[in-house]
């Protein structure tokens, strides 16, 4: 395949949608897979819950802390050199995850490689949606954007699935070993459909922001360790304080950096736009509200529905399937329709879902708690496709990568801080509606019905809460396409003056 994806053909763009959706299906799965192998793995080497936890919190830290630097790496040497060795460094790691372990006798081997596999993740993960608006036409982006979408929705829907068919029958070393086969194929065809070019200005590293790179790693991952750990360790204890100054003093260095830097890691210009600033506002909003359900739910239904995890799962799949198709239908009207009214049409099924959730009681029937998973699950399907198109066509081309990673870091951040907070909030519904003292010490399972759907009816609010400022977003906000796509086609109303 030649440089210029304008002279590739329908087959080749069909090739690199299918490496790109690799990226997603990986990170994606990954993200559902590995935690129901959790308790397995504690049983394995003989540690308490809490230490086990460090599989996933360590992925998650690097993966923050890595994912922006990534992004702007791309924009000076391009996609395809980040795509291909992300996918090597993932590849290795995931073998080394599954294989070190047992060789080692370690569990500390077992974190390590995480943490190596995370730096890849981090790398295919920031510059997944860049390759789409760099390489693909205008005309097939909302349909590429929509099977990418799907594709997401599908490792999130069979990932609890598979992790346990392959914990239960074959061990939990093989949910690490089955990334190995996919991480071949997406570098064996990434490197054959994926074009050399680069979008950034520089062709070198040497004009490097990294200073601004080590603040914004030190910076997320310690907000994001002190946000998940934190109800963990206690608010108060030295280690959450600590680590909150440093998240602050990074963070703030890092924006007081950014401003000076001549090549910034990320252009903080780019929100003086009001429209990319609402856009991107949305796209958090629309996460965080997810990721109160996300995380209550199970609970909901095993505690206070008295399903068993195997049936609740299953029930919960409902969400990521509707969102399959949500996506697939707007990839297609994506072009036809433009973004701005897929996004407030999806505005409004997720506050119906979200009003609906919030009606969910001891007495809910099956049926109306799948129905609330289906309008919540569509509505997002149907919007993050659009928005995802908005603001990567908002920004200049020498930004893709940047603004890739960008909305990367907001899907998957407000998932780990919505936790602590709808988690908070749940505690705070509990509290105040219980009678008696003491009942936020007692594990879920062993409160009282109507004293654990208290805690579900305000954290269930709060997410509707959150799902109006959603509505209201989508309602503002605009579609625009920087100047640098006016030659891919006319579809959409070109903006001018943008960064």
């Amino acid at each position: 395949m030649k440089d210029s994806p304008e002279r590739s053909s329908g087959k080749s763009y069909s090739l690199l949608i299918i490496a790109i959706s690799l990226a997603i299906f990986m990170s994606s799965i990954d993200g559902t897979i590995v935690n129901i192998a959790l308790p397995t793995i504690s049983e394995s080497f003989d540690i308490s819950s809490s230490t086990v936890s460090w599989v996933a919190t360590a992925y998650l830290l690097v993966m923050a802390g890595c994912v922006l630097i990534f992004g702007k790496i791309s924009d000076i040497i391009g996609f395809k050199k980040i795509f291909l060795t992300g996918f090597i460094v993932f590849t290795v790691g995931s073998f080394a995850c599954g294989f070190l372990p047992d060789l080692l006798d370690s569990f500390g081997s077992l974190v390590g490689s995480r943490i190596f596999q995370a730096v890849g993740g981090a790398m295919i993960t920031a510059i997944a949606p860049a390759m789409v608006t760099a390489f693909i036409p205008m005309s097939m982006k909302g349909k590429a954007m929509g099977i990418i979408m799907t594709v997401a929705a599908l490792g999130m829907a069979i990932g609890p699935t598979v992790g346990g068919i392959l914990t239960q029958y074959l061990s939990w070393h093989w949910i690490f070993f089955i990334n190995v086969p996919i991480g071949i194929i997406a570098v064996l065809l990434g490197a054959k459909v994926i074009p050399s070019t680069v979008t950034g200005k520089d062709r070198d590293l040497s004009g490097f922001d990294k200073k601004g790179g080590l603040l914004i790693f030190f910076g997320l991952a310690s907000l994001l360790f002190a946000i998940s750990e934190g109800q963990e360790l206690g608010w108060t204890s030295p280690a959450i304080i600590a680590t909150m100054i440093i998240a602050v003093v990074s963070l703030a260095g890092f924006v007081w950096n950014e401003l000076k830097v001549t090549e910034p890691l990320l252009e903080l210009r780019l929100f003086r736009k009001k429209n990319f600033f609402l856009s991107n506002l949305l796209f958090v909003l629309l996460f965080l509200s997810f990721s109160g359900i996300n995380y209550l739910l199970p609970f909901y239904l095993e505690y206070v529905q008295g399903f068993d995890s195997s049936t609740a799962g299953l029930i919960l799949t409902s969400l990521s399937f509707a969102m399959m198709i949500s996506g697939l239908l707007a990839g297609a009207l994506f072009n036809r329709t433009g973004g701005r009214p897929l996004c407030i049409a999806a505005g409004f099924v997720i506050l119906l879902g979200y009003y609906f959730i919030t009606h969910l009681h001891a007495d809910t029937t099956t049926a109306f708690v799948v129905g609330c998973l289906m309008l919540i699950g569509f509505g997002l399907g149907l919007m993050v496709t659009p928005i995802s198109n908005m603001i990567m066509n908002s920004v200049g081309k020498q930004y893709q990568g940047m603004v890739s990673s960008l909305t990367s870091l907001e899907r998957f951040a407000p998932l780990t801080i919505g936790i602590a907070i709808f988690n908070l909030i749940f505690l705070q519904g509990v509290s105040l509606i219980a009678e008696h003292r003491g009942v936020t010490t007692e594990a879920p399972v062993n409160m009282k019905l109507e004293v654990l759907s208290s805690g579900f009816d305000l954290a269930f609010l709060g997410a509707f809460i959150l799902s109006i400022a959603v509505l209201i977003l989508s309602l503002i906000v605009k579609q625009e396409i920087h100047p640098d796509y006016l030659e891919e086609g006319p579809e959409t109303e070109i903006i001018g003056g943008m960064i």
